[in-house]
């Protein structure tokens, strides 16, 4: 059976033409458009080692279990200690970072996670997007949270930048559009000219005229006549002249864009971005200017920095909340291929301008003793402190105004205050 689901989940690549927006989409896109809260989901796909972000540089046992990959006290970015007194310091590479903590719009919340940590990219990842460890394979806690929205909703509400719809925007009652390229969500035709305006108008027609006694077709008709109703608000993305210069890569680019979607006010409450590269077992290198690791720390400045700086200038910073998340942390010790293996707990970042800046929760101390409380595994992963569902938690309730209980399916308002 085909689902709504399936069918947006690669966006409305088979629509290339333009078509005005009927008047309750507009309506709809004015509603929970640009006056209403926004929220950007990144994942830091692959594991990001929280170790090597956010660094306990007076720890001994750090340099000790680290000895290629621990980064040197004097170069870390020092932004002051934890709430049991530990100091810490961002990568080197993270000045505009640390310029956003400083103004008390970045949050750090350490050793985020759940008890008995999955070490697979799959399983974990699905983990985390059903906020169900019990259940890795029901709807996602983003899509579950559009289902709560009162109907009908925007058929931009959400945003996905990637390809294929992640596990955490789906639900079987909300369609996410897939729209990884603004300029290639167009009506799709051979033709040009006035050649192509009468074949979508006539594409437009078809999908207008919704058969009762054929509830597939009718279902198809639909969606299309939905998808083919934003194609001028995504259009309108694509002129977007951003105040900064954005990094020239995927996830600068899609920052750019999701930037542009909330300038011009299209309607979209959930953006999803991803960057990946994070999966380091070999060769990781923290320090040197080419280093795997440091690449990952310049485009994660970079793009985040340009993305603050567009919408602080726009005055939508206030509006909008950029929270990350990674599948998994990775080991402590570093391995025999100057990289890291699989872990447990990491670290979440929260960016914008309601946020309350600062470090939340205690880092881990280092020391292998299997008797560590702050360690599991016998001393080789960092154990949580907090339970990521608190930090959805905090996000549904605090910032979008939702209800949280009903979304994750239990209580969990013990998360930190950091919106």
């Amino acid at each position: 059976m085909i689902t709504r689901r399936a069918f947006m989940k690669n966006g409305v690549a088979a629509f290339t033409v333009s078509l005005a927006a009927p008047a309750f989409l507009s309506d709809l896109a004015r509603a929970q458009g640009a006056s209403s809260r926004n929220l950007v989901v990144l994942d830091l796909s692959g594991g990001n080692d929280g170790l090597s972000m956010l660094v306990p540089y007076t720890d001994p046992f750090y340099y000790s279990r680290r000895p290629t990959l621990a980064i040197a006290a004097g170069s870390v970015l020092q932004i002051g200690s934890d709430t049991s007194g530990k100091p810490l310091g961002l990568h080197p590479k993270l000045a505009g970072l640390k310029d956003i903590f400083n103004q008390g719009r970045l949050a750090l919340i350490q050793r985020v996670g759940y008890e008995n940590s999955s070490r697979s990219h799959f399983f974990g990842t699905d983990i985390w997007s059903t906020a169900n460890p019990s259940n890795s394979t029901g709807s996602g806690w983003v899509g579950r949270y559009l289902a709560t929205l009162a109907p009908p909703l925007d058929p931009l509400v959400a945003w996905n930048t990637t390809g294929d719809t992640p596990h955490a925007l789906q639900s079987p009652s909300v369609a996410v559009a897939s729209i990884p390229s603004v300029s290639g969500y167009a009506f799709n035709s051979p033709n040009s000219g006035v050649e192509a305006l009468i074949e979508r108008s006539a594409a437009a027609e078809i999908a207008s005229h919704v058969p009762v006694d054929k509830p597939h077709v009718a279902f198809v008709s639909t969606t299309a006549e939905a998808a083919m109703a934003t194609l001028d608000r995504v259009a309108a993305v694509g002129g977007y002249k951003p105040t900064v210069t954005y990094p020239n890569n995927g996830f600068g680019q899609a920052l750019q864009a999701i930037a542009g979607a909330l300038v011009q006010g299209i309607g979209t409450k959930v953006f999803w971005v991803r960057t990946g590269g994070f999966d380091t077992h070999a060769s990781q290198d923290t320090t040197a200017d080419n280093g795997a690791y440091v690449k990952l720390m310049v485009t994660l400045n970079d793009g985040l920095s340009a993305f603050y700086a567009d919408l602080k200038n726009h005055g939508l910073i206030n509006d909008t909340l950029l929270l990350s998340f990674s599948e998994f942390g990775r080991r402590v010790t570093e391995n025999g291929s100057k990289g890291t293996d699989h872990g447990a707990a990491s670290m979440l970042m929260a960016i914008g301008g309601g946020v309350r800046g600062g470090m939340f929760g205690t880092t881990a101390s280092l020391n292998p003793d299997a008797q560590n409380p702050t360690l599991e595994n016998n001393g080789n992963d960092v154990h949580y402190e907090t339970d990521f569902r608190s930090v959805y938690a905090r996000v549904i309730d605090g910032w979008l105004g939702g209800d949280s209980i009903a979304v994750l399916g239990g209580s969990f308002k013990t998360g930190p205050a950091f919106v």
